[in-house]
């Protein structure tokens, strides 16, 4: 293999070009890189000489360092990128780090919303708002946002251009600016649609057909400010009114449990991970591997509060042991 630097340098330059990593993202993989190559120099090694068994070695030095699992897991992730292309690059004839599972995270579950939590919230959308173009806006925004999964800041900047035609897919330009395609529901379009029949043809004296006339006429949900579209704090408040209005607590609700649970719902119906991975446009497929805890958790509650054994009290099953030796 190529000295470590450089090494280093090509894996950079490589997940910058191709991957689209986001800029704190590369910068992230070259902190890790070198952390570990220094490691492996204090020994008089370089990164052509890993192995499975010193991989596990720099991992058990982090966790001696008082590192937490969060940052053992994400430089273990940095390897495995790194190792990865070295194979691809023909640097090496092997992949050290492909079956280290590693510290992993902690298991703290994301926060999500059952399907009746988000029939509610749908259907309390409409209610919201002061006149019936907010209202559809409203309805659009999150219609979009549960059948997309897309992060906030991704819904309230979509460039009105992508979302003509009542498109079955929406093209969403993400972090690192990588683009991904995501397909939408039929109660996503029609709601896309009216709400785009309502945008464009707005009076040109009401303040929406000036905002569609001025800074916002290229974003779907054009509102005034120096980004001329709507800001993610608006909608943060747009969303808390529709949990009050839906009976659910506002506390639980947030653009990014409505991400969860887009996440966690596709899981349960039998969406495969790479699929999921894809749809929410992360680089790891170790991120989206946290909805599988999700799964186990609800699975495990489903068999404690319905199986008819579960609630039978200890005495009880003892003796139906014993009636039974």
């Amino acid at each position: 293999m190529i000295a470590d630097h450089r090494a280093i340098s090509a894996f950079l330059d490589a997940k910058a070009a191709e991957s689209g990593s986001a800029r704190n993202t590369v910068l992230a993989y070259g902190r890790d890189l070198r952390d570990l190559s220094d490691w492996l120099a204090a020994r008089r090694l370089a990164l052509a000489d890993l192995t499975r068994e010193r991989v596990e070695d720099y991992l058990t030095h982090c966790d001696a360092q008082g590192l937490s699992r969060a940052t053992r897991a994400r430089r273990l992730s940095s390897i495995r990128q790194f190792t990865r292309f070295a194979l691809e690059e023909g640097w090496r004839d092997d992949d050290p780090a492909i079956r280290i599972s590693g510290p992993g995270r902690a298991k703290r579950l994301p926060k999500t919303l059952d399907r009746d939590e988000i029939d509610a919230l749908l259907a309390a959308a409409p209610r919201i708002g002061r006149h019936p173009a907010d209202q559809a806006r409203n309805l659009c925004l999150i219609e979009l946002l549960y059948a997309t999964g897309m992060r906030v800041s991704e819904l309230v900047s979509l460039p009105a251009a992508a979302c003509r035609g009542d498109p079955n897919v929406l093209l969403i330009r993400g972090k690192g600016d990588k683009e991904r395609m995501v397909p939408l529901t039929p109660p996503a379009r029609r709601a896309l649609s009216a709400w785009l029949a309502i945008r464009d043809n707005a009076p040109k004296d009401s303040p929406l057909g000036r905002l569609v006339a001025g800074k916002g006429a290229r974003w779907l949900f054009p509102a005034p400010g120096v980004a001329g579209h709507m800001p993610r704090q608006t909608f943060g408040r747009l969303l808390n009114d529709m949990a009050v209005a839906a009976g659910v607590s506002p506390a639980r609700v947030t653009p990014h449990v409505i991400r969860h649970a887009f996440a966690t719902h596709l899981l349960q119906g039998g969406a495969d991970l790479r699929s999921i991975q894809t749809l929410l446009g992360h680089a790891d497929l170790g991120t989206t591997e946290i909805y599988t805890h999700v799964l186990d958790e609800r699975m495990r509650d489903l068999v404690l509060t319905h199986h008819p054994l579960a609630q039978a009290p200890a005495v009880s099953r003892k003796a139906g042991r014993e009636a039974g030796e």
